[in-house]
């Protein structure tokens, strides 16, 4: 049985120093965060408009009676926010593959592909969101009946987004070392399965923590559906500020939106953290 080695006097003097420190460090954190908070409440509290800014902004009332409203609508910005994030990851990475294509037989397909990402990254994508919103039902194709307003909004986003998600996807790719490629080929590996099985991982791996800030991103400007009519958390809001006379929908609508994108800014940094700690030890296996 392997012996059990016990720290020296020396390491736990250091470890006890390094706790100690680590405790003080929190403890000046939170006493910093607090009193800079109540500074920065004194200041807007005593402000001559503060009342009616509280009055028409920070309503209690009013936002215990429109809120269901507003949480409605945000069911439906998660909807969309599903199926866009899935159709987003496919377009994007068969956009990512196509460009990074070099047989020359291919070459239209790679020209196309250049096209769509340089055409959908200059475009705003408030104006997508007309053009798809109002452009297709226009063309009055009477196979596809009556299209949702949020299948509109999904189009529009995943035509957007997969031009900006398929760069990050083929600088994964090019970043990958030309020897993990080579290493592949040589035993045996096609092209396919080199990309599958070799390249695709450690692309996905090394661009994580652009791709969650990505779709952070995209957990916003899903609100932006609601130009195209679709009653979503924005456009509830909107309603009821039209009913009460009031902004303070508006205000939960924005916290309904903050604390759905807590979880995923949360995730982005411990991905973040834990892959420079894999890059530090030497490996990202």
């Amino acid at each position: 049985m392997a012996e059990i080695l016990e720290p020296s006097a020396a390491e736990i003097d250091r470890r006890t120093y390094r706790a100690r420190a680590t405790r003080r460090s929190i403890l000046i954190s939170l006493l910093s965060t607090v009193l800079f908070a109540v500074l920065a409440w004194w200041l807007v509290t005593n402000t001559p408009g503060w009342e009616r800014v509280q009055q028409s902004f920070f309503n209690f009332e009013i936002a215990a009676e429109v809120w269901p409203a507003v949480l409605d609508g945000l069911w439906l910005n998660l909807r969309v926010l599903f199926f866009t994030v899935i159709s987003v990851a496919v377009v994007a990475a068969l956009l990512a593959i196509a460009r990074t294509i070099r047989n020359p037989v291919l070459f239209p397909i790679r020209a196309l592909a250049r096209g769509y990402v340089d055409l959908f990254r200059g475009i705003p994508l408030i104006i997508v969101l007309y053009l798809v919103g109002f452009g297709i039902p226009g063309l009055r194709i009477e196979a596809f009946g009556r299209i949702p307003v949020e299948l509109l909004g999904t189009i529009a986003l995943t035509l957007t987004y997969s031009a900006y998600v398929s760069e990050v996807f083929r600088a994964g790719i090019e970043s990958v070392h030309s020897s993990q490629r080579l290493a592949a080929r040589a035993l045996g590996l096609s092209y396919s399965q080199s990309l599958r099985l070799v390249i695709w991982p450690q692309a996905i791996r090394k661009v994580a923590p652009p791709l969650m800030n990505d779709f952070v991103a995209l957990q916003k400007d899903v609100g932006l559906i609601s130009v195209l009519g679709a009653v979503d958390a924005v456009r509830a809001a909107q309603i009821e500020v039209a009913n009460f006379a009031n902004f303070t929908p508006y205000v939960l609508s924005g916290l309904f939106f903050v604390l759905l994108a807590i979880p995923t800014l949360y995730l982005t940094e411990r991905l973040s953290e834990r892959l420079k700690k894999r890059e530090q030890s030497g490996t990202l296996l």
